[in-house]
């Protein structure tokens, strides 16, 4: 819901901050009072397109910020919320659009402090808030939201998951069979390509990890002489030299210390290491004297390991892939000739999966039209009759739902849904975007509104106009519907009428000041004396009476 408006050199309004409640909102006033500069203000933080004539005379720019509550105990706004992660706009409890316009025509818009273009502070605003009676922002106008008031009405949400997985799976496997056709002249081409590379490397007989394995068993043969000399000379070092050979030397040292530990246990930690040395020399001799009766010295493997060498680089760099990755390429081009192989085969899988996912498609949306037609009836219904209430006794409501099996396929099913009206007795409906008359499209939306509310995703309704052309007790009945359309909505209603603002469950005052020559215009929450006085002068015009007072105190009293 509107919780707070902060307007700063708009129109007339030098400054102004405006705190909102639950509940059914009056705002009066007398004519040219400013009432429609407010709307203007809230309109433009909406997302409507800036106009710099807008801005006060004296000022170099506009603000206006509105910040709204998305806290829902009834879990019915975590749309909203959804929305903000998705767009990656900070989803707390609130939701504050900031809107900035300077003279030199630049335009600035935020949500939650982060720059966005109007089109997405549109989007997010037609979730918070509607405003009937002019066509700005009265998402109702939309098809698309159309639709959606009919199936939150009728609790379509199963029906409308069935379709819309229907739909997602038939889109994908119809992408894949379209992929698979179109390409079947390249397909064959690439096929000869492809049997001619597999036999290749066929023939070639590359085993996974051979070229590594190569390259290590070529290093060794072409360093035989070299790693022979090595083991030979650290032999002939360790054990073999008569005269100087490191087991002897060990074996000398051991013995020395032995008597010395006698003489002092403190020598016995060397003792130990020169014996644990003493073995590791003698392993060492033994796996180097092994080493060296394995040394291959074979010229004709060599040359073998060379030529396989080659024969790998080749290829290779004939596939342009590193040697190393040459078998997982192979493989790769195994795969995907085997899928050409049988892709006539996987077209006719495809072609089988769409025809029975169009069947299971065309079902659940003939289950969800029969459902929208039966809940548009009672809809009709029950419109209808609220409009008759609200003055317009030869009113009639009717959705049309239109089930063309033409219709292009959507994620919300195969209808197209459109809501029709008049509001005179004798004229044909016609759709709700070509009602003329301002007043009569309010009392319409409030019509809507009080058999939909329940249901409605939207928290904040904004009402203009919704007076206009009547007066009396069809007033009063206007008043008593926007009441109680207030005990489940946020409702804000701009009237002239004492009958309807003497339902609110809040009053505001907006009144025009002229000081040093300079106009502002001023909102004032009423005390319950000041409401009196207000609703009194609705009554009476300039010259509040004693009688009118009575009066507005008698139609305060029935609330």
């Amino acid at each position: 819901m509107l919780k707070h408006l902060y307007i700063r050199n708009f129109a007339i309004i030098n400054e102004l901050e405006l705190d909102f409640e639950k509940g059914l909102t009056v705002l009066t006033g007398e004519t040219g009072a400013g009432k429609s500069i407010l709307l203007g203000a809230l309109n433009l933080v909406l997302g409507d397109r800036a106009d710099t004539d807008s801005i006060a005379s004296n000022a170099d720019f506009a603000e206006i910020v509105a910040e709204f509550s998305i806290n829902d105990i009834n879990n019915k706004l975590t749309h909203i919320s959804s929305w903000l992660v998705t767009q990656e706009l900070n989803a707390d409890d609130e939701c504050i659009l900031r809107r900035r316009i300077a003279k030199d025509g630049r335009s600035r818009a935020y949500i939650n402090g982060t720059p966005v273009n109007l089109q997405v502070i549109r989007e997010l605003a037609e979730m918070l808030i509607d405003i009937h009676g002019q066509h700005d922002h009265q998402s109702i106008m939309k098809p698309g939201v159309q639709r959606q008031l009919l199936d939150d009405y009728a609790q379509h949400s199963s029906l409308l998951e069935n379709v819309s997985n229907y739909f997602v799976e038939l889109k994908l496997i119809e992408e894949q069979y379209q992929h698979l056709l179109s390409n079947r002249t390249q397909r064959n081409d690439r096929l000869d390509l492809l049997r001619f590379q597999t036999q290749e490397m066929e023939t070639l007989g590359l085993e996974e990890n051979e070229y590594n394995e190569l390259n290590q068993k070529h290093k060794r043969l072409a360093n035989a002489q070299s790693l022979l000399n090595s083991v030979q000379q650290s032999i002939h070092s360790l054990s073999e030299d008569e005269n100087n050979n490191i087991q002897s030397a060990i074996a000398s040292m051991l013995a020395l210390l032995e008597r010395s530990v006698e003489m002092d246990n403190n020598l016995s930690p060397a003792v130990e290491l020169l014996q644990q040395s003493q073995i590791q020399v003698d392993e060492c001799v033994t796996f180097l004297q092994s080493y060296q009766e394995n040394i291959d010295q074979d010229p004709e493997q060599l040359a073998q390991a060379e030529s396989r060498i080659q024969n790998i680089l080749d290829l290779a760099r004939k596939h342009q892939v590193p040697p190393e990755q040459l078998y997982a390429t192979q493989q790769q081009l195994l795969k995907e000739l085997n899928d050409i192989d049988h892709a006539d085969e996987r077209l006719e899988e495809l072609q089988q999966q769409c025809e029975q996912l169009e069947q299971k498609y065309l079902s659940a949306c003939e289950k969800l039209t029969t459902s929208r037609k039966a809940s548009a009836l009672t809809l009709n219904k029950k419109i209808t009759q609220s409009m008759k209430t609200l003055g317009m006794s030869g009113g009639k409501f009717i959705i049309e739902v239109s089930d063309n099996t033409k219709t292009k396929r959507s994620v919300n099913g195969l209808d197209n849904i459109e809501f029709t009206v008049t509001a005179n007795s004798g004229q044909s409906c016609k759709p709700l975007s070509r009602v003329a008359s301002g007043g009569e499209l309010a009392r319409i939306s409030l019509a809507m509104q009080m058999i939909i509310a329940s249901t409605s995703k939207i928290p904040s309704l904004i009402f203009d106009e919704v007076d206009s052309g009547v007066g009396g007790g069809i007033a009063e009945i206007v008043g008593q519907h926007l009441r109680s359309l207030g005990e489940r909505n946020q409702v804000l209603c701009i009237t002239h009428l004492a009958q309807v603002a003497s339902q609110g469950h809040q009053h505001l005052r907006v009144e025009k000041q002229t000081r040093n020559k300079k106009t502002n215009s001023q909102v004032i929450k009423l005390s319950e004396q000041a409401r009196i006085e207000e609703i009194a002068r609705m009554l009476s015009g300039i010259e509040i009476t004693e009688q009118s007072l009575a009066h507005a105190q008698e139609m305060l009293g029935k609330i």
